[in-house]
Order: C-alpha cells, then sequence, then structure tokens
C-alpha cells in the first residue's frame, strides 16, 4: 500500500517523538530510535509476521509491555486503543504490530520506514491443514462460505497466502458453489489460466456443484500437488497430485488472485 489512513488517535500526543533528537536529558539517543507500549483493554496484542491481520501469528504481547520498534509500514487498517490506522511497527524479524494499540506519543511515525515489506509467503510445498474451522461440519465462516466444504478452504488460503480481502461477494459478485468460481473470476476481472503455478485456486465444473482446491507444488512433469477440503475425506483436508483436464477429478482453470 502506497496511502497511510489514520483516524486521529486522541490519547497520545502527550510527549514529542524521540526520533530524530540528537539529545534527551543530556543523553545521545540513536537518531531512529523509538520505543512504545502496547495498549489493550486487556487483552493480549496479536504479533503478525507482516503487516497485516492475514499473516500469521506469531505470538502475543501483553497490556504494559516495552516494545523497541525498528521501523514502521502500511498494511491493513485497524481499530484500536489509539483509533484507526494502517501503519504497523517492526518489533523484531518477522514480527510486527498494529500502531492502532501502540503508545508512542505521537499520533505520526516515529521511526524510519520499513521500505520493502515482507511479501506474502507462497509456499513451495504442502502446507499442512491450519484450517481454522477443521472439524466443523455446519455453519457459515466470516467469508460466507459452508465451514468444512472445498470453497470455504479455498477461500481461507486464497486470503491467507495471497493476502487479499477474498469473500463470497468479492468485487461485486456472488462466487456461490466451485462450479461458478471461474465464471465469477473473470466477470471480476481476476486472473484465470489453463496453466497452474503455486498459491493459484483450481477450478473445476465437473459434477453437481464443482470443485476448487489450492496449488501447493507444480511438478516438472506437468502435475501439481492441490490441497482440498471435501474430497477424499468428506468435509475434511486431504492432498492429492493431480493432472489438469475437465474429467471428474481435474482441474482446467486455475484462477489468480
Amino acid at each position: 500500500m502506497l496511502s497511510t489512513v489514520i483516524t486521529r488517535k486522541p490519547v497520545r500526543v502527550a510527549v514529542a517523538s524521540i526520533a530524530g533528537l540528537g539529545l534527551a536529558g543530556g543523553i545521545a539517543l540513536a537518531a531512529d530510535a523509538a520505543t512504545g507500549t502496547i495498549r489493550t483493554s486487556g487483552a493480549s496484542l496479536a504479533v503478525r509476521k507482516g503487516p497485516g491481520t492475514s499473516y500469521a501469528k506469531v505470538g502475543t504481547l501483553a497490556k504494559g509491555t516495552k516494545v523497541d520498534i525498528i521501523c514502521q509500514t502500511t498494511g491493513s487498517s485497524v481499530k484500536g486503543t489509539y483509533g484507526t490506522s494502517n501503519i504497523w511497527d517492526k518489533i523484531g524479524t518477522g514480527r510486527f504490530v498494529s500502531d492502532a494499540y501502540v503508545y508512542t506519543g505521537s499520533d505520526g511515525r516515529v521511526a524510519p520506514s520499513c521500505g520493502s515489506t515482507p511479501a506474502p509467503s507462497t509456499p513451495g510445498g504442502v502446507i499442512g491443514n491450519n484450517y481454522p474451522y477443521s472439524g466443523q461440519t455446519s455453519g457459515v465462516d466470516p467469508w460466507n462460505f459452508y465451514k468444512g466444504q472445498c470453497t470455504s478452504f479455498a477461500a481461507f488460503r486464497a486470503r491467507s497466502v495471497k493476502h487479499v480481502g477474498f469473500t463470497n461477494s468479492y468485487k461485486g459478485q456472488h462466487w456461490g458453489n466451485a462450479n461458478h468460481w471461474d465464471d465469477a473470476a473473470r466477470a471480476a476481472g481476476v486472473t484465470t489460466s489453463s496453466v497452474p503455478h503455486v498459491g493459484d485456486i483450481a477450478q473445476s465444473d465437473a459434477g453437481s456443484f464443482g470443485h476448487v482446491a489450492y496449488v501447493a507444488k507444480v511438478n516438472s512433469n506437468g502435475t501439481f500437488v492441490v490441497e482440498e477440503y471435501n474430497w477424499a475425506h468428506p468435509e475434511h483436508y486431504g492432498t492429492r497430485t493431480v493432472s489438469r483436464g475437465s474429467a471428474h477429478g481435474q482441474f482446467d482453470t486455475f484462477i489468480r488472485f
């Protein structure tokens, strides 16, 4: 993201930022030094692998924890103690927290820009079953697909790996059953291909409702490995190696978010 969207944080302007100061109380400070304090309503604050809520959670910090802010960057907007902000504070390698929950003494940036942010990881192999609704066979997920179905799992992969805000109404389209995803993608202007790439959502119209899966690996012989739900094991996770085609169990369209 290139823009910064901030709702003013009303109680954080008590002191000036130490960034850029040469001396404070006679003690020399590094020009880029910045610190902050985690301020939540009481719950621990999630630490993310990258600057956004769709990045993997790598830990938590308790209210009142002091942090050193290495640099700051923009990511997904978060509403927190100090209003709504899309600034994220890097506090370590692969460790980011939302600035909306960090008291720094300033409403603005207090540390240098991180420059290029970590690219969302696109795995070169099977990830494993980290689907948050594993074992649940009823109800609707937050993206408005039925839990335990192939569509819910594929939507989860698109959101968590490709870092897009995918839902059942993404870009004004009703994505619905898997056999409609290729049509919805084209109508939404999302790239579709007949050749799989790691990170694609593989799609098939075969069967009553079609099927979608996540492409985790592409082999040199043209076959590819997919992760999926509700195929070999009803409403459960599985992986398999498949080839391109329109037959039952194959995929002929690959949606590239």
